[in-house]
């Protein structure tokens, strides 16, 4: 949904959102991907699910959720007695589109032996049909609570997937979908950043490519990235993913340089995110005022989602936006029997 009224021209956005939260009962949360304008509004800014967890732990009545339409769907997943809404419901993502629910039911059923371990970049009615949600996050210690035997599924990131399997040495069935802003990246443009600057350590979330993971000196999830570049010694830190997380990087350490890592013309814009910058204070705004459009799941999807996702928080629960390597308590339900 776009919305274009003339009707906000002069309103003093800021003021307007700020009081529609108050009278909403709302929580605002930006993914680190948001332009900065939304991000410094948040009352939360970061990772996908840790953002969903840290609203449904509010007394919010309603959620208003700046990031994609998978996002805010497992706000809703987690908060289902909550009013979820999205500032744009176009605001999709790659990875939920390379995987329709109906192609990846007659995947599974045409591997029956196999357990879905699915990336929490997909939509709810994918989330339903699979054993374990990981995220980038939680997806290492949750992988080596498998006993090896056991036949997996990975879907829908292909490079994700990918780099679990090559780092643990698991054969595992891709899903063959990519996420557009990281499959972006360039080795080229890499490489002559890394000449230009051979002290900088780069960073780089592992949906990027395995010519642009391989160069890396941290992979990980957003979270893990900005924790990186904050603590690293180094004064200059080469970033492969989406560069709106830059801003929260440039608050936390403005005493450093941060480089985004472009695209194969040289330019940082192509790994922009075109689905998350649908979303403007504009529509945040109209979001609010309307609670339109919103989120709305059915009971079954809601409940069957939810049982990979608490498998995911049972198994690896520490380390969703933390990033670390606790190693928690195998999940007898998916022990492979």
């Amino acid at each position: 949904m776009t919305v274009q009224s003339p009707s906000l021209r002069g309103l003093d956005l800021l003021s307007e959102i700020e009081r529609l939260k108050r009278e909403r009962n709302a929580v605002i949360l930006a993914h680190y991907y948001q332009k900065p304008e939304i991000q410094d509004l948040a009352d939360f800014v970061g990772d996908s699910l840790d953002l969903s967890r840290k609203a449904a732990a509010t007394d919010a009545d309603v959620i208003a959720f700046c990031g994609v339409r998978f996002m805010a769907e497992t706000a809703k997943i987690l908060s289902p007695q909550k009013t979820v809404i999205l500032p744009d419901m176009d605001a999709g993502c790659s990875l939920e589109d390379s995987c329709p629910p109906d192609q990846f039911a007659a995947f599974r059923a045409a591997h029956p032996d196999h357990i879905a371990l699915t990336y929490i970049n997909c939509s709810a009615a994918v989330k339903a049909l699979s054993d374990i949600i990981v995220t980038s996050s939680s997806a290492a210690v949750i992988l080596d609570q498998i006993p090896k035997d056991q036949k997996i599924i990975f879907g829908p990131d292909r490079h994700l997937g990918g780099y679990l399997a090559r780092k643990f040495d698991r054969e595992m069935l891709l899903w063959p979908g990519v996420c557009i802003v990281h499959q972006a990246f360039s080795e080229t443009e890499l490489l002559k950043l890394k000449a230009e600057y051979p002290d900088a350590p780069v960073a780089a979330h592992p949906e990027c490519p395995p010519h642009i993971v391989d160069h890396a000196d941290l992979v990980g999830s957003t979270k893990a990235i900005l924790d990186f570049a904050i603590s690293s010694p180094a004064q200059t830190i080469l970033v492969a993913t989406e560069p709106h997380i830059i801003h929260q990087m440039e608050k936390a350490a403005p005493q450093k340089t941060f480089i985004g890592v472009p695209g194969g013309d040289g330019n940082c814009n192509c790994n922009m995110c075109p689905y998350m910058a649908l979303n403007t204070l504009e529509k945040l705004y109209v979001a609010l005022r309307d609670l339109e459009p919103r989120i709305e799941l059915s009971p079954e999807i809601m409940d069957r989602a939810r049982i990979p996702l608490d498998r995911m928080l049972d198994m690896a629960g520490r380390t969703v936006g933390q990033g670390d390597v606790g190693k928690p308590i195998i999940d007898p339900r998916i022990s492979g029997d």
